[in-house]
């Protein structure tokens, strides 16, 4: 099995074979081997942790950003758009939806980060050791598509329901009734129908999500950390990850904004379609709510690695170091 880039051996190495892993002192003591079954299983505990947590903290700004796309023109900006859901509907009303987020993105991140691990892993074997490094951007960029492919159909049900609660007034305000009336009102494909513009929306988001954060830490290690990241502590190491999480974050909400005004809209709208909406909001109307959303992203991005490395650190697992030339390449320059 290969290493978190995929360059290191064709073979899954055991704990006691981790020489030269960012956590040395650890080294012999990793819980699970590398690659192993129950290793993928917790790197998906991980993920649940890491969306499921991080979502469900920022459903305020994540509802007002949502109504700032379907009704410009009652909430204006971000902190307008406060004043008038707290007016309208109290305190109570910038947590509404928080359930379905919370289920939802638990789903999401099961799947889109144990599957990365699958996929990146599966793809540096099918390339060998030389080509995986040479080509790793690629294949951090196809990992993580396919991973949020089948992250993006966890998600969809529990995202329709919420956009549907925090958008539509006097729809519902919880998931034990939106849910209901929506199968009884419209079917299986209520929950359904904003997947493709999901996969729209997210594909792209985690593409650069994924890829960016690796070549970033790659990068910082490189030119900004000034010792080797085999030296660094864990602590030095999560700073690094937040950083490089919250860069990646602010390039992954540019990326899919777009396609998120689109999936607001659609699943507030009976009867919708991705490009009928996309005809009515217009090139401006699609970029409404950007600002909240890098703010938004930025930070949720940045929480999310942190978590996930974090869970990793208390689980103990190993945690592959950055990507370095293999031998061979370097003995053929």
């Amino acid at each position: 099995m290969c290493d978190a880039g995929g360059y290191r051996a064709p073979q899954a190495r055991s704990a006691g074979e981790s020489k030269g892993r960012p956590w040395a002192a650890a080294a012999e003591k990793h819980s699970y081997e590398y690659g192993s079954t129950r290793y993928l299983l917790l790197c998906g505990l991980g993920g649940m942790l890491s969306c499921g947590l991080t979502h469900t903290v920022i459903v305020p700004l994540d509802l007002i950003k949502c109504r700032m796309q379907v009704d410009p023109g009652k909430y204006r900006g971000i902190l307008s758009g406060f004043g008038v859901t707290v007016r309208d509907d109290g305190l109570r009303g910038l947590v509404r939806g928080w359930a379905p987020t919370f289920l939802g993105y638990s789903m999401q991140g099961l799947f889109k980060f144990g599957l990365y691990e699958v996929f990146k892993i599966r793809y540096a074997q099918l390339l060998g050791e030389e080509k995986a490094y040479l080509w790793r951007t690629s294949l951090y960029l196809a990992a993580s598509a396919s991973a949020e492919f089948f992250a993006d159909v966890a998600l969809a049900p529990m995202e329709a329901v919420k956009v549907r609660i925090q958008t539509q007034p006097g729809y519902s305000s919880t998931l034990r009734t939106a849910a209901p009336r929506m199968y009884g009102e419209e079917g299986l494909w209520a929950f359904y129908k904003g997947v493709a513009p999901l996969w729209m929306r997210q594909i792209p988001y985690t593409m650069m999500k994924f890829a960016c954060f690796e070549r970033t830490v790659e990068a910082l290690y490189k030119y900004v950390i000034p010792k080797p990241q085999s030296q660094c502590t864990k602590a030095e190491q999560l700073a690094v990850t937040f950083m490089a999480g919250y860069i990646a974050g602010v390039f992954c909400a540019v990326v899919s904004h777009p396609a998120d005004s689109v999936v607001s809209v659609l699943n507030k709208e009976k009867g919708s379609t991705a490009f009928g909406v996309l005809r009515k909001l217009g090139f401006g109307g699609v970029w409404k709510g950007l600002f909240a959303r890098i703010i938004m992203i930025g930070t949720l991005t940045a929480l999310q690695w942190f978590i996930y490395d974090s869970v990793k650190v208390y689980l103990n697992l190993p945690r592959p170091p950055v990507a370095q030339l293999p031998e061979s390449l370097a003995k053929k320059k």
